[in-house]
C-alpha cells in the first residue's frame, strides 16, 4: 500500500504529492491547535467549561460568558495564534533557503529591524491607526533582511557568515531601539516598552483584522513557493539545473519572510525563538521536505505562542505576565544547543 496520494487537475495544471502520515500528522496537530484554543478561551479568573465555552463561540452560550469571550479573551487568542503562525512559517522558509539551522528572523536581525521601525512609528507617529503599524514594521524587516543578505554574500552565502552578521545587525537595531526610547517622552517609552516584551495583552479586534490581513495573503504564498525551497535546499547549480528560477524566487522568499515576521512582531511585539524553535520540532516529526514541513510549522507555531501566553496570563496570577518571557525561556537554551550541535560547521 502506498504511502503517497496523487491530487492531479490537468485543467489547472496542478498535481499534488501528499505524504499521508504527514496529513495524518497535521489533523492531529489542527485538532489540538483548536483543543489549546478553546482552552485559552475557558481559562482565566472566570473558569468557562469548554462545552459552554464552544455554545458561545456558535452563539448558543449563555449571556454572561459571551462577553467575556467574545470581547476580552477571543481577539487576544486569535493574535496568539496568528503571531506564531506567521513566526514559525518565516523562519521555517529563512531555515530552508538558506540552508542554515541557526537562522530565524529573530537570530538574524529581521525582527530586530521590524522592531526598530515599529517603535519609531509608535514614538513619531503617536495618533496613527494600529493598521499602519504592520507596514512599518515590514518596511524595517525587508530592509535589514537585504543588508543581512547582501553582507553575507560571497560567492554565496556562508552559514557561520550570515549568523554572525546577522547577530551584528540585530546588536545594532537593538542599539536604535534603545536610543529611541531614551530619546521619547515617557508615556510613549512605558507603551513601547511594554509592546518590546512580547505580549498579546490588551489585544483587540483590530488587532486581528491588521494582522489577519497578511496572514491570509503571504501564508498562502509561502505555500505557494515552499516547492521552490525543496529545489533551493540541492544548491544554486542543481536548483536552476531542474529548471527553477533561483534569484526571483529567493527574492519573493525573503520579501514573504520579511512581511510575515514584520507583521508579527508588528502585533505581537519581540517574541523571541518561536520561529527557531516551532521549525526544528516540525522537521523531527515530518522530515526536510516543506510540502508538510509548513503547515505542520505553522500548527506547531501557533500551539507554542497559545500555550505560552495560557501560562502567563493563569500560572501566575493575578500577575499576566508577557509571552515573550516563556518562548525566550524555552529558545534560548535551544539555541545554545543547536550552536554546539553546529560547532564544526
Amino acid at each position: 500500500m502506498s504511502k503517497y496520494t496523487l491530487i492531479r487537475s490537468k485543467k489547472l495544471r496542478l498535481s499534488f504529492l501528499i505524504d499521508k502520515k504527514t496529513f495524518l500528522l497535521t489533523v492531529m496537530l489542527a485538532f489540538a491547535a483548536l483543543c489549546a484554543f478553546v482552552i485559552s478561551l475557558g481559562v482565566g479568573t472566570l473558569r468557562i467549561h469548554p462545552v459552554d465555552t464552544v455554545k458561545t463561540l456558535l452563539g448558543f452560550g449563555p449571556d454572561q460568558y459571551s462577553v467575556v469571550i467574545r470581547t476580552f479573551r477571543l481577539p487576544r487568542v486569535i493574535v496568539a495564534m496568528l503571531v506564531g503562525i506567521c513566526l514559525a512559517v518565516s523562519g521555517a522558509m529563512l531555515q530552508g533557503m538558506i540552508r542554515n539551522p541557526l537562522a530565524s528572523p529573530d537570530i538574524i536581525g529581521i525582527t530586530g529591524g521590524a522592531s526598530a521601525a515599529a517603535v519609531a512609528f509608535i514614538i513619531c507617529f503617536p495618533q496613527a491607526g494600529i493598521q499602519w503599524l504592520p507596514a512599518a514594521a515590514f518596511a524595517g524587516a525587508a530592509l535589514v533582511t537585504l543588508v543581512v543578505y547582501v553582507l553575507a554574500w560571497k560567492q554565496g552565502v556562508a552559514p557561520l557568515r550570515l549568523v554572525l552578521i546577522g547577530v551584528g545587525i540585530g546588536a545594532a537595531m537593538a542599539a536604535v531601539t534603545t536610543l529611541l526610547i531614551v530619546m521619547a517622552p515617557i508615556e510613549l517609552t512605558s507603551k513601547a516598552m511594554i509592546w518590546l516584551t512580547g505580549t498579546v495583552y490588551g489585544a483587540n479586534w483590530s488587532d486581528v483584522s491588521a494582522l489577519a490581513v497578511w496572514t491570509a495573503v503571504f501564508v498562502p504564498l509561502a505555500f505557494v513557493f515552499g516547492r521552490s525551497i525543496n529545489a533551493q535546499q540541492l544548491g544554486d547549480d542543481i536548483a536552476a539545473g531542474i529548471g527553477n528560477p533561483v534569484q526571483r524566487h529567493r527574492f519573493l522568499l525573503l520579501f514573504i519572510c520579511a512581511a510575515l515576521a514584520g507583521s508579527a512582531v508588528a502585533i505581537g511585539g519581540a517574541i523571541g525563538f518561536v520561529a527557531l524553535i516551532a521549525p526544528h520540532i516540525a522537521k523531527k516529526l515530518t522530515g526536510p521536505a516543506f510540502g508538510g514541513l509548513l503547515p505542520v510549522s505553522a500548527l506547531t507555531g501557533a500551539l507554542i505562542v497559545m500555550l505560552a501566553d495560557l501560562v502567563g496570563r493563569t500560572a501566575f496570577a493575578p500577575l499576566d505576565l508577557p509571552v515573550g518571557i516563556f518562548t525566550s525561556a524555552i529558545g534560548a537554551p535551544f539555541f545554545i544547543y543547536l550552536l554546539y550541535r553546529n560547532r564544526n560547521q
